[in-house]
């Protein structure tokens, strides 16, 4: 018989910006997710040097507003990228995506959704090297857009806080999904949508968009009043695969400058379009549900 849920792993660099957090709530209110655990993962040093540890705090608040603390694992990953292609970091966080992987199947896979860098990923990898022969799917969120499309004038951020993980992972032979950036940044909300779809939905509503727009506020140099959801197609793949368009590609090596080189002859799937209509109407929908039976 096949399975009613999902097996899910959240892998977020949660404190980095405002997205995570949508995405982490839209996966917690799914009831096909069976998340077998939450993993907090670093976003580098360049605002903090103790980026894993902020994600954790991070995570910690959602669970409480969420009413899941306790019930939801949650497994610390690496406090810093990987130091080159052959060296793990081990973390607990590595370890519940290799243990997960063991009870994974042709008819049960394991998804494991990235909405930072892949260095739990590759850990996971060099330290339990079996794990490329298991019926794991690896969705990422980065990378810059192929045929020359990019959102970022530079290297896109997940890639740049662990390239060597990336080129780990993406060499390994494993199933990966990859969104980039010419994909994710289209799935922008307004401060005006979030207001009449969520902003009455009680502290959990109120918190995700009051955390956006703090945040816009502090970092964003330019005048604005969105910003995209980034890291939710994600959870939309998760939910309904055909939610994406992906395109099979031979999978690349990055250079340290985030561009595509040469390869392995590895497949890889590209999404090159989401259906943002379903991603952002489900989670809203979610959310209300959600404060309606809190209420």
């Amino acid at each position: 018989m096949r399975p009613s849920r999902r097996r899910v792993i959240i892998n977020t660099d949660a404190k980095n910006e405002a997205d995570d957090q949508f995405a982490i709530v839209h996966g917690l209110l799914s009831p096909t997710f069976d998340v077998r655990g939450l993993i907090p993962a670093h976003f580098g040093t360049r605002r903090s040097d103790r980026s894993m540890e902020e994600s954790r705090e991070e995570i910690d608040l959602l669970l409480d507003l969420l009413d899941l603390t306790g019930k939801v694992p949650v497994a610390n990953g690496a406090p810093t990228g990987i130091a080159d292609e052959n060296t793990p970091l081990d973390s607990p966080g590595a370890q519940l995506i290799i243990d997960e992987s063991k009870l994974a199947s042709a008819d049960d896979p394991l998804f494991v959704a990235f909405l930072g860098p892949l260095t739990d990923m590759a850990s996971a990898i060099l330290l339990d090297p079996g794990i490329v022969q298991r019926d794991v799917i690896v969705v990422w969120i980065g990378g810059r857009g192929y045929d020359g499309y990019t959102s970022y004038p530079g290297i896109e951020f997940n890639l740049s806080n662990d390239i060597h993980a990336a080129n780990v992972v993406f060499g390994s032979g494993m199933t990966v999904w990859q969104v980039p950036s010419d994909v994710y940044t289209k799935v922008s909300v307004s401060y005006a949508e979030l207001e009449e779809k969520i902003g009455d939905t009680g502290p959990l509503g109120r918190y995700l968009i009051d955390q956006m727009v703090e945040w816009n506020a502090t970092y964003h140099g330019e005048p604005i009043e969105s910003r995209s959801l980034g890291d939710s197609p994600a959870i939309a793949l998760m939910l309904f695969p055909h939610s994406g368009n992906l395109r099979v590609r031979p999978a690349p090596r990055f250079g340290v400058d985030g561009w595509y080189l040469p390869g392995t002859d590895n497949p890889i799937h590209v999404c090159e379009q989401v259906d943002v209509r379903f991603l952002l109407e489900d989670m809203f929908a979610k959310i209300r549900r959600f404060a309606r039976q809190r209420s």
